[in-house]
This record gives C-alpha cells, structure tokens and sequence, in this order.
C-alpha cells in the first residue's frame, strides 16, 4: 500500500510567514488537489508538522539559516497551522515533531493524538510498504522525512513539483541527494 505524506505545508512556510518559501502557496494548492483526486489511490494520507514549544538552540535572534532560525511554527500561533488549503482535510493522522529540540524528519514525530505513536509504527501497522513525499522545504524537512523513509525500509518518491524549497539551488541538491539515496523522483 502506498501512503501520501505531506511535510511540514504550515502558514510560517508560505508567503508572508516567519520562514517563508517562495512556492509555498502554490504547493499547498497543488497537495489539496492531489488529496481530493481519487485516482491517486494512496492507501493513506498523513501530515507532519513542526510542532514548537521550546526547542533550545534551534530558535535565534542570530540564525545562522543551516542550525539556528528565526521563531517560526510555536504551538497555539496561526504560523504553526496546516495552510488554509490543506487545514480542512481529512488527513489519517497527523504528526507533530521538536517540540523541545530541533526535529526535521516527520519521523522524528509523534502522531498527535497519542505521543506513543510514530509514523513508523504508524504506517507498517496499515502495512503500508511505499510513501510519496511532498511539502517545504525541499532541501530541509522533506529531505530528512525522505532519508528516513528509506533508512526505514521504505519504498520513496518524492514529488517535486509539489515541493517548496529554500532556495532552487539548494532544492536541487537535495533532490539529487535524494535520488542518490535511494529514492524516485518524480512520477
């Protein structure tokens, strides 16, 4: 069975919030168009979130943009919510991560009705075996979900028309990254 998962599409990464992408709107649409097509035929459909109560040093007033940066997606703010394109959908479960540290991997996560509860074990029990990865940014959080999907023993394709990167340059080299790990991209 093969399962969507959707990184990190939140109001501080789209136009006009704390870390904005550049193609974060037009990602965000182009997901709920992807979530509302039957012919897509996921088996499952989850969302992570950068979920931020105190994560220590990955909050600066002096980012260095690789380690540190600026406040961005804390619990309870409009920045930290799922893009008003997305925000209605009925995701399967969703995923919150760093809420006390750095945590880019939606792996890293826990599903937000039970802290118990990773997207490892959350997936391999609805015996899921293959996952599509879209979401911002590219280069940081959609590429860490990636690497561990694959370290997890995941099949992966990551879909990058409906990724937002940094940068294009450095979304490239993440997708190349990407490809040399093991995963598809593209359709």
């Amino acid at each position: 069975m093969r399962a969507l998962v959707v990184v990190d599409v939140q109001n501080d990464f789209c136009p006009g919030g704390a870390l904005a992408t550049e193609r974060g709107d037009m990602v965000a649409e182009g997901i709920a168009d992807l979530i509302r097509d039957p012919a897509a035929g996921y088996g499952a459909i989850v969302a992570t979130q950068d979920w931020h109560i105190d994560p220590g040093e990955h909050f600066s007033g002096s980012p260095d943009f690789v380690d540190s940066w600026p406040i961005h997606c804390v619990v309870g703010t409009g920045g930290a919510e799922l893009h008003p394109a997305i925000k209605d959908e009925a995701f399967d479960e969703i995923f919150r991560k760093g809420e006390y540290s750095a945590a880019y991997s939606g792996f890293e996560g826990h599903a937000a009705g039970d802290e118990t509860v990773t997207m490892t074990t959350w997936l391999r029990f609805r015996h899921v075996t293959d996952v599509d990865v879209v979401g911002i940014a590219t280069d940081h959080c959609v590429k860490a979900t990636v690497l561990d999907a694959l370290r997890e023993g995941f099949g992966v394709r990551v879909l990058p028309e409906l990724c937002s990167p940094v940068t294009v340059d450095t979304g490239e080299q993440a997708l190349r990254e990407m490809e040399s790990a093991g995963a598809r991209v593209g359709r």
